[in-house]
């Protein structure tokens, strides 16, 4: 009977840690991961928030496969494990601050490299369209709390929350990117998704519309209905999520940014996503 009640405690234990596991887990070189389920998901802003684009157009999206997603930017650590290098702006402060000043095509060399070393193919950017997914969380609002109060760099204290921002990212009398996970996650576990460092995403895109004059992202993805979107037009890259010297305004879930693939910024770093 006691070896029979230990078998139902065990059983029980590893049922507990499988269901763990399928949810989160911890990669060769330290980073965390959450899983994201498949869904669809409104994606841009409503024609009433304010501040919003003409390149945010609300439409459904679906997300087809479930896939992992880092917790965090990839960290100094991090990168320093794979790459033996450390090219942030912000070095000196730890390995937990998040890599900087790294471009779309480094980050991609970081990508590879992990691949290589777990040997497998899964491991690459998050598309536009799966970073604001996972950013909103469910939340149809341009933050997580709702709307914010301010728009430029006032103190706010829903954003102060969720995201180091120009209202609150002062150090020693200049702003700057601060250790990871130190504001509150997202309702998926998920942190800084808004502001610290912006993040490459997959995605290429257009800048510019020689029509119109209208200077932002361009693509052709955004079409109502559409199944796990990438642009591949252009030869700019996608930044999302703002950043330490962002406003309020530019850290909403729906702004769109970009940059060229070469450029390496200290506000610019990035997190992975690797396919289930």
């Amino acid at each position: 009977m006691q070896n029979r009640y230990k078998k139902i405690v065990l059983s029980f234990i590893l049922l507990f840690f499988l269901r763990v596991d399928s949810f989160a887990y911890t990669n060769s070189i330290g980073i965390e991961f959450v899983l994201i389920n498949s869904g669809s998901f409104i994606m841009g802003s409503p024609d009433d928030e304010k501040h919003r684009l003409k390149n945010e157009k609300e439409h459904k999206v679906i997300i087809s496969n479930d896939f992992y997603i880092s917790k965090t930017e990839v960290t100094q650590k991090q990168w320093m494990a794979l790459m033996q290098n450390n090219p942030a702006f912000f070095r000196g402060y730890g390995g937990d601050y998040p890599i900087e000043s790294v471009s779309w095509f480094e980050a991609k060399e970081f990508i590879d490299k992990l691949n290589a070393l777990e040997s497998t193919n899964k491991y690459r950017l998050p598309t536009e369209a799966e970073w604001e997914y996972a950013a909103r969380a469910n939340s149809p609002y341009p933050f997580p709390f709702g709307k914010a109060r301010s728009v430029g760099c006032q103190f706010d204290r829903g954003v102060d929350e969720y995201a180091w921002y120009c209202g609150n990212s002062k150090y020693k009398g200049s702003k700057q990117a601060y250790k990871v996970a130190t504001k509150s996650p997202n309702d998926w576990g998920l942190y800084d998704m808004q502001g610290n460092v912006a993040e490459w995403c997959l995605d290429s895109c257009k800048h510019r519309n020689v029509w119109t004059g209208f200077i932002g992202v361009i693509t052709n993805t955004y079409e109502d209905n559409i199944r796990d979107p990438l642009s591949k037009i252009g030869d700019r890259k996608v930044v999302r999520g703002g950043s330490w010297n962002s406003s309020i305004k530019n850290l909403r879930f729906a702004k769109r940014d970009f940059h060229s693939p070469k450029s390496k910024k200290n506000n610019i770093g990035f997190r992975i996503v690797r396919e289930k």
